[in-house]
């Protein structure tokens, strides 16, 4: 394929085939797995994938790329569109089975993707995707650093979180300018615990969690308290919601920001 990288889709075309052979390796595709493919371009990953299982399904809103795919891979499942627009459920009845979502993501749509992804964690199974190097060390964020923030919290609530490796800009036609990492995201069902008690983790308090950690990272610098009351929730008062207000929310741990989820359930 000789498509040119279009800049209004952030494409960057994986070309390194011993950084392929890697993520084929850490994604250790089966036949019976419902592989989805965000954005395969010139379908470098697809190939690779296809080599190993006898389908999987690839969504591309480039049209140029669905016409050369659709000719180079017949087994392929190719559909039309942006995956922020997908329905997941239809993703999930191509083969009644969890997701395993993969692909080299635009950096631009990257925080969309994870978000969908969370939102939509009980018809995921995992995910390995390439992310700019930067996102993956806040995806590893520790609390009390610089990296801990909206992303950390979440995703290492909602799933387990691997770092596989760097790469490099060089791997890239055309090169980006940033390094990148790859990811290996584990949307597991294991109970969820809020001060060593299971807790049900509803739609409802899932959405509010997410809200949550959003509204107290809105204004990092600022305390609890500043960040809460300048966000959606500034007609909600938290002083009896067991959280130290005056902390910063890069020092609260998940346990801190589910007692406030819960805390605005109940205020409902």
């Amino acid at each position: 394929m000789n498509l040119k990288p279009l800049k209004r889709f952030g494409q960057n075309y994986l070309t390194d085939p011993n950084i392929l052979n890697k993520i084929v390796t850490e994604i250790s595709p089966k036949n019976e797995d419902n592989i989805i493919e965000i954005g395969p371009g010139k379908g470098a990953l697809t190939g690779k994938l296809l080599e190993k299982v006898k389908s999987i399904s690839a969504i591309e809103i480039d049209k140029r790329a669905r016409e050369e795919l659709s000719e180079k891979f017949l087994q392929l499942k190719l559909i039309s569109g942006d995956f922020l627009e997908a329905d997941l459920h239809d993703l999930f009845s191509i083969k009644n089975k969890k997701l395993r979502v993969v692909g080299n993501i635009p950096y631009n749509i990257t925080s969309p993707i994870l978000f969908k992804l969370i939102e939509n964690n009980n018809l995921v199974n995992d995910s390995v995707l390439m992310v700019q190097y930067e996102v993956a060390k806040r995806i590893k964020g520790k609390k009390g650093t610089k990296d801990y923030g909206i992303l950390s919290v979440l995703l290492n609530f909602f799933a387990d979180v691997k770092f596989c490796f760097k790469v490099s800009p060089s791997s890239f036609y055309p090169k980006p300018n940033v390094d990148s990492a790859v990811v290996h995201l584990f949307f597991s069902e294991r109970p969820r615990l809020m001060s060593g008690k299971e807790i049900e983790i509803t739609d409802e308090m899932k959405s509010s969690l997410i809200k949550v950690v959003k509204a107290s990272f809105g204004n990092r610098r600022k305390t609890l308290k500043n960040s809460l009351s300048n966000s959606i929730f500034m007609n909600i008062d938290f002083e009896n919601s067991g959280v130290d207000l005056t902390k910063r929310a890069e020092q609260l741990d998940i346990d801190d920001f589910l007692k406030l989820a819960e805390y605005v359930q109940n205020q409902d």
